[in-house]
């Protein structure tokens, strides 16, 4: 869309400011932000919907296996219950893909892969990965960064239509004009701390043991250097990150060693998911992420101004 008799450069101005103090720009239960979301819940939900199929298509279809998917169905179900948002139609999919990746849509839909899982070795590490995600869907960053997206596009002339016109599945990066490719939303770092901390508490709540997020994070270091790991690809991981989810634990919940209070899972976790994968047939989608992924716009990490 460009705007008549004005520049380009000033349309995008314009637009990503009109946007930015919209009336979506609200207070976020979750977070206690003020934040820009031109998505209102039943869009979230809609997008969702429609577009939790292909996802599930891209990374090789659900993974064989009632028990594993029952068994991660129940963990994060527990946890959105006790979230901000308890009543979106929350799905969670394990996705039979040797890449090591877990992502959100907007609405509730929740995928984790084989290849993340198969990496683990107990259910509050499971659980560490399920919070986080849940979060990223309760502060809303899907649609925060679908919102900076769409303001972008529309600046740049890419999509040409009014934002209720969108095409969502083109800002999620699903459809022809990519080929097969996924485009997951890269979060910048204010949401990653956003969904470490609701993380650690939808996770704390449910009675597991804190430091399994810490236990993830090695795990990701680890298998950084051997290829197929994209969840860093949309949710970077630093040493500070991994400094402060240490500092979070350690301040938040001093009593983290207590047994009594905090669980770790190992022999659910063996019994459920690691005896049931070595009887399984190799992952229907390897090790390499879906092509045609795309980066975000540099512009749509930044922070919205109008909302404080």
């Amino acid at each position: 869309m460009k705007l008549p008799g004005i520049p380009q450069w000033l349309t995008v101005l314009l637009l990503t400011v009109l946007l930015s103090v919209a009336p979506s720009c609200r207070v976020n239960p979750a977070t206690g932000q003020r934040q820009l979301n031109v998505l209102t819940e039943q869009e979230e939900i809609a997008i969702g919907e429609e577009n939790a199929p292909q996802f599930l298509q891209e990374y090789g279809g659900p993974i064989p296996s009632e028990r594993v998917q029952r068994y991660v169905s129940e963990i994060g179900m527990e946890m959105a219950r006790d979230s901000e948002r308890p009543d979106l139609p929350w799905e969670f999919h394990t996705v039979d893909s040797g890449v090591i990746n877990a992502f959100a849509l907007p609405g509730g839909k929740v995928f984790i892969s084989r290849g993340l899982m198969s990496k683990m070795q107990n259910e509050a590490q499971l659980a560490a990965v399920l919070g986080h995600e849940i979060g990223h869907v309760t502060a809303e960053h899907i649609g925060q960064q679908m919102s900076r997206a769409v303001a972008a596009q529309i600046g740049l002339g890419l999509l040409g239509a009014a934002v209720s016109d969108y095409e969502w599945g083109q800002i999620l990066g699903l459809g022809a004009e990519l080929g097969t490719g996924v485009y997951l939303i890269s979060f910048g770092r204010e949401q990653e701390n956003e969904a470490d901390v609701l993380g650690l508490r939808y996770m704390t709540d449910a009675g597991y043991n804190p430091v399994a997020a810490l236990e993830v994070m090695g795990i990701l270091r680890a298998a950084g250097g051997g290829g197929g790991i994209e969840w860093l690809s949309t949710h970077p991981a630093p040493d500070t990150r991994l400094q402060r989810i240490q500092q979070i634990i350690n301040d938040e919940y001093p009593d983290h060693t207590d047994p009594a209070r905090y669980r770790f899972g190992r022999d659910s976790f063996q019994e459920n998911v690691l005896d049931v994968f070595r009887q399984l047939p190799p992952p229907e989608h390897g090790a390499e992420q879906p092509q045609g992924m795309l980066p975000m716009p540099a512009h749509a990490h930044a922070d919205c101004a109008a909302c404080g």
